[in-house]
């Protein structure tokens, strides 16, 4: 015997918020493919310089991104085959699952606030080693040259923001909008970067907090009437 009354009611929006869930999970995995290969942070992040190579920090947390949003698509599926079928157990599963993503959200959370600089640091001390090597060379074709060159034209800055000497100026900046290049801080440019991403990326987990909360509500609310009508 199927339920009845409001817990039917609660059994079609636990399908369209487990819906909603799914399409979340497919919006997040998206989100986590395009910072991965992204053009800006890509060319960034795949420098190397006299053997060490850009901090990857970014790329571990786009990883994550990108399985939570695959976990959060076969989730969303299995709570809407089980509020569809009306399975306990598969509503059980979903609930146990929804949890876990939960526990891991805040978690991750956390982290990220606590080291929500720690990427751009990271970059801008990669950036500096090599801005102090290149303003010291004399050579075009010193590696130092060419990381340079990819960070002031992918990000349309150039230097620290601070010129206390102009000889190296027209080796290192682009050409094109020359003193607008070099009145902006290649520091504020690398900051703004992923700050603008990582604001996107909190919106996103806010968003589906939210949807698993009511998801969770709502699959215990239908195993109970579930329970219930099996009863009677």
């Amino acid at each position: 015997m199927g339920v009845e009354g409001c817990t039917k009611c609660i059994k079609y929006l636990l399908f369209i918020f487990n819906f909603i869930f799914w399409l979340a999970g497919g919006v997040i995995l998206g989100v986590g493919l395009w910072l991965r290969h992204d053009n800006q942070t890509s060319s960034l992040l795949s420098l190397e310089f006299e053997g060490a190579q850009a901090p990857s920090t970014f790329y571990i947390s786009t990883y994550i991104l990108i399985a939570v949003g695959a976990v959060m698509m076969f989730v969303g599926f299995l709570g809407c085959y089980g509020a569809i079928q009306e399975s306990q157990c598969l509503l059980g599963t979903f609930f146990a699952c929804l949890v876990i993503l939960f526990a891991c959200e805040v978690a991750a959370g956390i982290w990220g606030f606590m080291n929500r600089d720690q990427v751009s640091k990271e970059l801008i001390k990669f950036y500096d080693s090599a801005f102090e090597k290149a303003t010291l060379s004399s050579s075009d074709n010193d590696p130092s040259v060419a990381v340079v060159h990819v960070f002031h034209e992918t990000l349309n800055c150039c230097g620290k923001g601070v010129l206390s000497a102009t000889t190296w100026v027209g080796r290192l900046c682009p050409k094109k909008d020359l003193i607008l290049n070099l009145s902006t801080s290649c520091h504020q440019r690398i900051t703004e970067l992923f700050s603008d991403k990582l604001y996107l990326v909190g919106i996103a987990a806010l968003v589906v907090a939210v949807i698993m909360i009511f998801a969770m509500i709502f699959s215990m609310v239908l195993c109970c009437g579930i329970r219930n009508s099996q009863v009677y």
